[in-house]
This record gives C-alpha cells, structure tokens and sequence, in this order.
C-alpha cells in the first residue's frame, strides 16, 4: 500500500508491516522537522501538526514495541556545526501535551497514582512562552556560558550572544550557590517583532519573520553578535539544570528565587491546588493572551514539591511531574481595535477585521475577515457560521479561527467583555475609495460600489474589460500593459486612452521610452487605440461594465434603443416599484419590457448611471467615441429566426466573426445543442455537440455548407 494512504488508516488496525513503514516514514518527518524548527528557525508545519505526528508515532511505538528508536525519545535537533558545542549536565527535556481538560484531569489523577496520595496535589500553572530554550551557567555568580536545548544532551554555545540582552544579569547578588544553572526562554515581545520587520522591510533585501518566535531564534542564533545586540530580545527564568545547592524545596519557591537574584520571571505564574483552580487560570489566560505583549502557546503545570517532583522522575523523554497543555492551534483570543472596507476589482465592499495582533497556528494575524454586513450584524448565511444574532462591534474581544491557508476570520464574541461603550457597526453607503453610492442587490449578501468607471479600486479590472476581444478590443492593451499605464498614472478611466496620444505629447518621458515600449510600438498601439473611436453600440455597452450586463444584454439594450443617448436617457428617467410607483415609471416598464431583460438587470442599469461620478466620465467618453448603430437583422435570410450552434474549428472565420454574421441574417446564435436549436456549423474537433445534435436530430453542416447556405460563397 502507497505510504500516503497509510497515514490515513488508524493505528489500532496497521498490519505489522504497515506499521513498520508507517514508523519509519513518521521517525524521517518528525526529525527534518525537529531539524527546520530548532537548528534553522525555519519550521514548515504547525506545532499541532507536528504534535499529531509524535503522537502517532508514540501510538505505533506503543502498539509494537519493536519499532522503538531515537526519534520518538528525541527532544530537539542536534546542535548547528556553526556554534560550539555545550554538554547538558542535566538534560533539557521536553514536556508531554495535554490538549484538552480531560488530558489536565487525567494528569493530575497519574499523579496521585503513581505517588499513592488520596489527597490534594498543589502545583504550579505558568505561561508557556513560545520562543527558543535557553540556558544560562553561573559559576561564583558570573555567567560563564549560555547554551540552546540543542537535542537535549548537547546545545550550541550562544554565550557572546546571550551578554547582549538586556534581561539576562552578568553577574548574580553575592550569596547564590556556587553553580546555578537556570533555564527559561528568550522571546521577542509584539511590540518589538512590529518594529523589527517594519526596519528589515524599509532596508530593502532583508527577509522579515513569520513570527515572533522566528525571530528570536534566528537573532540568538546569529554568528555576528551585533546582530543579536541590536535585536529587542527577552527573556523569562522558569526551570534550572545543575544546581549545587538547592535555595528551596518548591517549584514556587525556585522562581521566586530567581527574581530576588534578578533575574526576569512571569508575574503570571500561580500556585493551584484542585484541577478546577488550573483550568480556570489555562482559560482565563487564554482570553488574556492578545494583552500580553507576547506570544504563548499554552500553559505549563508542574507539581510544586520538590521532593514529590523526585520520587515522579521521568519517563521517556519528559518528565512525570509537568504537563503543557496547549492552545487550540488555530484558535485564538484577541480585540477587535477597528474595522476598515476594503474595495475588490468587482466594486464588492468587504469588510476587514483590524486586530490586536497575536499568533495562531505559527502566524501572527492581525487582520481577518469578516465577510460582509450581514456577518457583522450575526446574520451569517452562505455557509458561514451563524452567532444567534450576536453582532460584532470595535472593541469587542473575539475569538479567530485560521484553519490551513484559509484568511482568519471571526467567529464568536466574549460578551462578557464587551466594553459599555461600544456601539453597532453602521456599514456605510458610499465606497470609501471615490464615495460613490454602494448598492445591496435584493438577495445578495455584498454591497457594491457603483462607480465603475472612475473608482481606482477597480480601474484596472474595469479597464482590461473595456479593451477586452468582445467590448473594445484594443490591439496592444493587455493586461499587463493596462496594469502598467494605470501605476505610470496615464490611464485612470476609459476616456484616458483616447486622450494618451495627446498626453503623450507634452510629457517629458514620452511613451516610447518607457519598459516594454519602443516608437514602433507606440505608433502602433496609438492607431489601434483611433481605430475604435467608432464602434458599434453593443460593444460599447458591453464595455461599460455595468453589472449583470453581459454581451447578450447589451445587443439587447443597442437592438431596442438604437442609440446611446436613448438608452442613457431611458436609465435616467426610469425609477423602479416603490411605494409612490406600485409598478415602477414608464421608463422602468420599457426598461424590464425588453425581451431578456428582468428587474435584476435594470435596476443594475439604473444604478450606473444614477450614480453622478459615472455619468460625468460617460460624457468624457462620449467626447472621444462615436457609439454606432447595429445593422437592422434580416428577416427573409434562410436562416432568419432560427436557433445556430457553432462547435469545432472554423478556418473561414473565427468565432466571433461567424456569431456575429449569424446574429446579421436574423439567426440566434446559442452556446449548446437542445431540442430548440436547427442548426449545428461543425468544423473539424467538433467533440460532443456532434452526438447531441444526433440525439436531438439536429440538422448538421460544415463551414462551407453555411456559407453555401446564407449565400455568403
């Protein structure tokens, strides 16, 4: 069996070879992964992925014994040749995960198994900061190395680095033991990460950091120490390692310690006695977590006892006596400081959650999604999660879920800490971006702004659909070349490109010398643009991009209008049901009378152009082209109210140029064979429509036989 379907299969039901091939392909992905997360800083997976794979490893492990190796006792990745090498005295394990309050309850009762105590267990619960493992080795109160986890036995020797930061004392208060080894985690404060990226991006070349962690294992991690020094490192003091005289006989008592030696300690830390107490501070931190200033990933219990931490000792690779028990991975807790709109190519109004930033899933997130006005209101819909009508407001605390590659979004609000002041989100009415009127279709969930032609959100879009084959079809306007007049600033709307020529004249860099131009280009791109200063009136409704009026559409609307004028004036006068109309104006009833044409797609049209910024660049574009009426269809054609399909390839003509000739002679030109079509034109790769034309007994000819039948030879 493939060893990609192995993974899927559970563990309880692997064959023994199976289970072999399985432990040998987990053991090779948990140790490149150990190696990109502690030797490079580099991790490509998240910390629950990574944990799922050891705990299937463990699992195999525990189902054939035999399997056992190295990997599944491994508890980092071996020290970088680029540094020193260090010995642990005591090794630096890691911890077992708890991932629900279940594992918390199921911890503490081992524990009092295992001790034999009816009783109460007092233990610790602290942050678990989510940064790089570091030791720190004082002999007679000087610090004389400081070392990573490495993998546990041996670490990298970052002493010169490990001076540069500031939380980390030179020297210890007289009357500390003679050898204290302490142990903790250099971090990188939100603040200090913001500012650190913000400097890499402005220098230019620098790669930034994904995350907080990241970046303080690549700064520790540096071979040129002023590098580490001019990097806003911290540090947290929470364990030691070889000690020779112990200054308290609790895990409580040891920290304190630690602060009154000067050294930088969690003011969070607590002691428990019931797993009530614990898990009310694990959830308490998890809603406090944004405010921090800092990223954790979980919290970490340990039983307070020294003595009772000795007679529990170790097992595998982690110790009896502690427990992390970790944050919901793509799930976080942070406040909503604001919410901005954001405007698409397609004029759709979103709006974006601005956040307290904090990291989920191994990226700092500080935006999300927050779908549309609805989702805000807490109506939902369209498969997003439904809140009971819980709206969300600026400053409300919120939970954000990021699952994959998927944006974060919002999905549920801590009522109880939602400040007094705070007030529902009124979405607004006009695009932020050139304040013309956003409009809800009866329907739809997204509101858009109807300024299609001069909005500069969607300009880009908006024009590379005005030069496109079926509208203008401008020879030499692109997308790439459209995307690139819009950042020179030399085509903001659709009348611009028959202004350019003129423009180009009196600029000091000339077209022609731009990238990608040449004279010869120019010339050409500048006649391509004056051969459709006339154009035929479809295609230049078409053009427009009005909103749910397509090339079938708009032949319509040119057909009954006639004019371009006719058709504007009509838009304009119509007004649609309401409570003075029952059934709308009479421009509104010859509006939705065109065959084709329903409410929808009116009231599209009239939103165009009541929209002044609109009609304002409609009249720069009238100046510049000339609208031209259809050709009256022919109705004694032999093909003249009949239903043509066109399929395969047409040597003779394109597409375009047979459809058009068709729609010409009277003939409606569909896109597929039905009952309702006469005529299949089959050129050669003609594919499907062949066999449903036969099925439907569709009358079938070739290239030549059209022209032969519309006399066209």
């Amino acid at each position: 069996m493939p060893s990609d379907l192995l993974r899927e299969i559970p563990v309880d039901t692997l064959k023994a070879d199976e289970a072999a091939r399985e432990h040998e392909r987990l053991s090779a992905e948990i140790a490149e992964n150990d190696l990109r997360y502690h030797q490079e800083d580099a991790p490509v997976i998240s910390d629950a992925d990574y944990d799922a794979l050891r705990r299937r490893l463990v699992a195999i492990e525990a189902r054939f014994p035999e399997l056992r190796s190295a990997v599944s006792t491994s508890v980092g990745a071996a020290p970088s040749v680029k540094f020193a090498k260090v010995p642990h005295v005591v090794p630096m394990l890691s911890l077992d995960n708890a991932f629900d309050d279940q594992d918390v309850v199921d911890f503490i009762d081992r524990a009092r198994r295992f001790l034999k105590i009816e009783g109460a267990i007092s233990f610790t619960a602290e942050p678990k900061i989510d940064g790089l493992s570091l030791s720190l080795r004082y002999e007679g109160g000087r610090l004389v190395t400081a070392a990573t986890r490495g993998d546990g036995f041996e670490g990298e020797n970052v002493t010169v680095n490990a001076r540069t930061i500031g939380d980390i004392p030179e020297k210890l208060p007289a009357g500390v033991p003679e050898i204290v080894e302490i142990r903790g985690e250099c971090y990188m404060a939100h603040v200090d990460f913001q500012a650190l990226n913000a400097r890499m991006a402005a220098a230019g070349g620098g790669k930034t950091f994904a995350n907080p962690r990241n970046a303080a294992a690549g700064s520790l991690r540096q071979l040129d120490p002023k590098i580490t020094a001019s990097r806003p490192l911290r540090f947290f003091a929470y364990a030691w390692g070889e000690m020779s005289a112990m200054p308290a006989e609790t895990q409580m008592g040891m920290v304190e310690a630690f602060a009154s030696w000067g050294l930088p300690t969690n003011p969070r830390m607590t002691l428990c006695s019931t797993v009530e107490e614990a898990l009310a501070f694990y959830h308490a931190l998890e809603t406090d977590r944004a405010g921090l200033g800092y990223d954790i990933d979980g919290v970490v219990y340990k039983v307070n006892s020294l003595a009772l931490q000795n007679r529990l000792g170790f097992v595998s690779r982690s110790p009896r006596w502690a427990v992390a028990h970790k944050f919901a991975a793509e799930q976080a807790v942070t406040v909503l400081n604001g919410i901005d709109i954001q405007v698409g190519r397609t004029g759709a109004l979103t709006p974006v959650a601005k956040l307290e930033p904090i990291t989920v899933g191994g990226v700092v997130v500080s935006n999300a999604t927050l779908h549309n006005e609805d989702y805000i209101r807490g109506i939902g819909g369209d498969g997003l999660p439904i809140r009971d009508g819980v709206d969300i407001r600026v400053g409300d605390t919120v939970v954000i879920q990021r699952a994959g590659d998927v944006i974060p979004q919002i999905v549920s609000v801590l009522l109880d800490r939602r400040p007094a002041d705070a007030v529902p989100y009124e979405f607004p009415t006009l695009c932020p971006v050139c304040g013309s009127h956003a409009v809800r279709e009866e329907g739809e969930a997204v509101r858009r702004c109807t300024g299609g032609l001069i909005c500069s959100a969607q300009a880009v879009e908006r024009i590379r659909h005005f030069v496109s084959r079926n509208a203008f079809d401008i020879e030499g306007l692109g997308e790439k070349q459209v995307q690139a007049f819009h950042e020179w600033g030399l085509i903001t709307e659709p009348a611009d490109i028959f202004t350019l020529e003129a423009r180009d004249a009196g600029q000091l860099q000339r077209l022609k010398n731009r990238d990608g131009f040449g004279e010869t280009s120019a010339r050409n791109l500048f006649a391509a643009i004056n051969e459709r200063r006339s154009i035929a009136l479809n295609r230049f409704i078409y053009a427009l991009g009005i909103r749910h009026v397509g090339e079938t559409n708009a032949k319509r609307f040119a057909r009954h209008f006639g004019t371009v004028e006719a058709f504007r004036d009509t838009a304009l006068a119509a007004r649609p049901p309401g409570p003075e109309l029952l059934k709308g104006n009479d421009a509104w009833v010859e509006l939705v009378g065109i065959e084709g044409i329903g409410a929808v797609v009116a009231e599209a049209v009239v939103d165009f152009f009541d929209e002044p910024h609109n009609r304002d660049a409609f009249a720069r574009l009238l100046e510049q082209v000339t609208p031209q009426p259809l050709e009256a269809a022919k109705t004694d054609s032999p093909v003249a109210g009949k239903t043509v399909v066109f399929t395969g390839t047409l040597v003779r003509m394109t597409r375009e140029e047979a459809k058009a000739m068709a729609e010409r002679l009277g003939a409606k030109v569909a896109g597929s064979v039905s009952k309702k079509t006469d005529l299949l034109v089959a050129g050669p790769g003609a594919g499907s429509k062949l066999k449903s034309a036969a099925e439907n007994g569709v009358e079938v000819i070739d290239e030549d036989g059209w022209f032969t039948l519309v006399g066209a030879e």
